[in-house]
């Protein structure tokens, strides 16, 4: 039986993973629960396991340490919103516990010293968001010498057929609303933007040592198709289920086994799958993404930074909605090409190019 802590534990993530957990008690146990700022729900959560809680919103690095000491977790899922879990991700490789990763920031930012920390302690970084996972299934079953190329897929938000003229606008209600997946509101926004699928560029080009020449990303709207790969000889393979975020979390929690489960299988009857090329004119946040995989530097650092900052002040109505990008923009045109040797190189490159987007704002 595997012993699971939960961040971020009252979000998506979390609460799929407890509802995971909740219905295979014999293959698992929660240890122990996280969350930003819902106590109510935290509280709940965490009479209901019987474990211990910590209630983040002014935590500090020592609390993130303790909660991981007092649980004991054989796997930690990393459900937490924003560059906030970073921190907490750095820690649990450190006590050499394997990652079940949701946080994109984490890798983002950080992907580098990341994954230099899970080689040194022995410990698995598990992709959660539902295109790594895929990615990671499939190259675990072909071999990354046999693939050239990986193909990301994005069902392209509620505006992909929008013209420039409307994206100008779209209100936060309207980009609040995703026709596909239900999210928290900092990744909705992200999604409509393609800002989500800039990160997950980022995300796959560090997990998997991957140029941004071997990444393509193609809109397809049904999210039936997680992600694909090119091998070598031409041919495409894709991992296929229904947007539900529960697959990518069992097979996190369940690697490297391949287990039987309770969850729902993709019917493939009356199934209609549409792809389209990504409208960058429109949608420029995703070849930033792309030029911050060519950069290399601090540059994914910056896009993540200045992205978090914009969103937030246009869901609090400072900005509009098409200003994001060019927020963004902005803080990519100063010079991000140092690289980064620590995690104390990382929290000053965050922190100036946080500061340089509200300096724009």
């Amino acid at each position: 039986m595997k012993r699971v802590l939960v961040l971020g534990c009252t979000g998506s993530i979390g609460t799929n993973a407890l509802n995971i957990i909740k219905n295979m008690p014999e293959s698992f146990k929660v240890c122990g629960v996280q969350a930003h700022s819902n106590q109510e729900k935290l509280n709940q959560i965490s009479q209901f396991f019987s474990c211990p809680s910590l209630l983040s919103k002014n935590a500090t690095e020592d609390d993130f340490r303790k909660l991981i000491d007092e649980s004991k977790p054989d796997i930690v899922v990393n459900g937490i919103a924003g560059a906030s879990g970073l921190i907490p991700s750095k820690l649990v490789l450190e006590n050499g516990i394997d990652l079940a990763l949701a946080n994109k920031e984490t890798i983002v930012m950080a992907g580098k010293l990341i994954r230099d920390l899970a080689n040194k302690n022995n410990c698995k970084i598990l992709p959660v968001d539902s295109e790594h996972s895929a990615i990671f299934s499939l190259v675990e079953n072909f071999g990354k010498e046999k693939i050239a190329k990986v193909i990301i897929t994005a069902s392209g938000g509620p505006f992909r057929t929008y013209s420039s003229e409307q994206l100008e606008k779209v209100t936060v209600e309207q980009a609040l609303n995703h026709p596909t997946w239900q999210m928290g509101k900092k990744i909705t926004i992200d999604s409509s933007t393609l800002a989500n699928k800039g990160l997950e560029v980022i995300e796959a080009a560090n997990l998997f040592d991957l140029t941004a020449e071997n990444i393509e990303v193609v809109i397809h709207p049904q999210s039936y198709i997680h992600s694909l790969i090119r091998t070598n000889d031409g041919m495409l393979y894709a991992q296929i289920s229904d947007p539900d975020m529960k697959h990518p979390i069992f097979s996190a929690l369940t690697w490297p086994e391949n287990k039987g489960n309770f969850l729902s299988e993709f019917d493939l009857f009356d199934k209609t799958m549409t792809f389209f090329k990504p409208r960058i004119k429109e949608f420029p946040l995703l070849e930033y993404a792309f030029e911050c995989v060519r950069h290399g530097g601090s540059y994914s650092i910056a896009f993540n930074a200045a992205n978090e900052i914009a969103v937030q002040a246009f869901l609090e109505k400072k900005i509009s909605y098409t200003a994001i990008s060019k927020i963004v923009r902005t803080v990519l045109d100063y010079n991000w090409n140092e690289k980064i040797e620590n995690f104390e190189d990382v929290f000053e490159k965050d922190r100036k190019a946080r500061q340089l987007a509200m300096e724009r704002i």
